[in-house]
């Protein structure tokens, strides 16, 4: 059951909001539901949402704009595509054919791999420009909206910018779950954005750096919405890349708290915790909302890799985050193959999980790691990626490792982050090869196979000095800074 938390508009021009994976991913994702509220409101627009398992369509559609989350979105954007009889070519498409366009973070990161596939697309914050956008479509023809769009803060029209500016909006309205859905991957669940960006900046993180500067929402509105949402639901969640970070999340974590000391059922789940800012208070409310694990992010193990990395974290600063979460479970993110990693600091990790277990007897502990993916935008964004299978070896040992201590630990898929970064620091030329790999199946072995078919090199390693493909996208920090940041780091070590 879907309920509504707004009421429609209407309208005679047929848009489509898309998500590029299934309907149980789209009902779970803020940013797309909160754009199609945006057009599902929006005078004269006829908003329909679609997924990769739901696509049936009984109207002409006029536009189509689809949100890329991850790296591999754009399997599922050609499966749209092809569902719908359209081109996957922009260039293959004519005035017929609906004006196709896409934002989200694949694309404010890095577009220049699917510039192909889109008549425009939309970088940066999108609350405000998605409003235009709409204006403009509903009003103009194709050809002339794509001229108006020009003047739009964010949008990029291939072929025409040579570049585009990042869109940055102040934070007002509060983005909060539209539609509720038992259907959702996090069923019911009213999701609220707390804040935007990361004042850590650590070295690998995209999500910290494309969505600078740090901004929060105003308490009071943040009040207000999770009264909104306890009147539809008792799933409340708050989300935010440095949550603890907001100047007064201890007040509303305390307001939390006192409703549910005054009898109000709520069961609350909050995205990963700063490890040094991890309080009694905080877990304490965490606990009282029935949330069995908390989570931090350490990355490294070693206190050298952290200085190098900007994750200024002391080992006592987690040891005791761990001690204060003894009342629930805990995760602890982390990632192997950083750039100067040796096999000293993949032994850190061993130390380190030994001495919580000793410290912490019986308590539940989980390590979790990713393998490192150089982003765009970010300090690391030249840095050369561990070849893969010296990467599986850390793997293998820190898996042996950490069942002889009885400590669970689950890792990502050294492969497909290896395709990932592949994604995230290529150019035009990946195009056909995104094609030919989904013409494929777009499994892990349709990579090698489309490569080595095209005769595609890929750029595994880049200079300071070289012009890259996201250079088109202007945002702070610029270029220089990020190289100076390097440097900075590259001297903590």
């Amino acid at each position: 059951m879907e309920r509504y938390l707004y009421k429609s508009s209407s309208g005679n021009y047929n848009f489509l909001m898309a998500y590029p994976a299934i309907e149980e991913f789209a009902l779970a994702s803020l940013g797309y539901l909160w754009l199609y509220k945006i057009a599902d409101t929006h005078e004269g627009i006829n908003a329909i949402r679609c997924s990769t398992d739901n696509v049936v369509i009984s109207k002409k559609i006029d536009s189509i704009a689809f949100s890329m989350s991850f790296d591999f979105d754009y399997a599922g954007v050609f499966e749209i595509l092809e569902k719908l009889n359209i081109p996957l070519y922009s260039a293959e498409r004519n005035e017929n054919h609906p004006l196709i366009f896409a934002g989200g973070p694949v694309i404010t990161t890095n577009p220049c791999p699917y510039e192909a596939f889109f008549d425009f697309l939309m970088i940066g914050d999108g609350e405000e420009s998605f409003k235009q956008v709409l204006d403009i479509l509903k009003s103009n023809s194709r050809c002339e909206a794509l001229k108006l769009f020009e003047n739009v803060d964010g949008v990029y029209i291939p072929g025409k910018n040579k570049t585009v500016k990042k869109a940055v909006v102040p934070l007002h309205e509060v983005i909060y779950t539209p539609i509720l859905s038992d259907k959702g991957y996090f069923k019911d669940t009213f999701i609220i954005e707390v804040e935007r960006g990361c004042m850590n900046r650590c070295a690998f993180c995209t999500a910290s750096y494309i969505n600078l500067p740090f901004r929060s929402y105003e308490y009071d509105k943040i009040i207000a919405a999770i009264d909104l949402g306890l009147q539809y639901t008792n799933k409340i969640a708050l989300l935010g890349a440095q949550i603890s970070a907001h100047p007064d999340f201890d007040a509303i974590m305390k307001y939390i708290e006192d409703k549910i000391d005054n009898g109000v059922n709520i069961e609350l789940g909050i995205s990963s915790l700063r490890t040094d800012a991890v309080s009694p208070q905080m877990v304490q409310t965490l606990v009282k909302g029935g949330q069995k694990h908390s989570t931090i992010a350490i990355e490294a193990a070693s206190e050298r890799l952290r200085k190098y990395i900007n994750k200024n974290l002391k080992e006592e600063q987690i040891l005791n985050a761990v001690r204060i979460s003894r009342e629930n479970g805990l995760k602890i993110y982390s990632m192997i193959g950083i750039p100067t990693e040796t096999q000293d600091d993949i032994n850190e990790f061993l130390k380190l999980g030994k001495k919580i277990k000793d410290e912490n007897k019986g308590f539940n502990i989980e390590f979790s790691f990713s393998s490192f993916v150089p982003k765009p935008h970010t300090p690391f964004q030249w840095a050369k990626r561990e070849d893969t299978k010296s990467l599986e070896k850390k793997q293998k040992y820190l898996e042996k490792e950490f069942s002889k201590l009885g400590i669970s630990a689950k890792f990502s898929s050294i492969k497909w982050d290896y395709w990932q970064s592949v994604l995230s620091r290529g150019g035009k030329e990946l195009a056909p090869f995104l094609v030919e790999v989904y013409r494929r199946g777009a499994k892990i072995g349709a990579y090698k196979s489309a490569l080595k078919e095209l005769d595609i090199k890929v750029n595994e390693s880049f200079n300071l000095d070289q012009p890259l493909p996201w250079d088109i996208i202007e945002m702070e920090p610029r270029k220089t800074l990020l190289i100076n940041e390097l440097k900075r780091l590259e001297k903590r070590q």
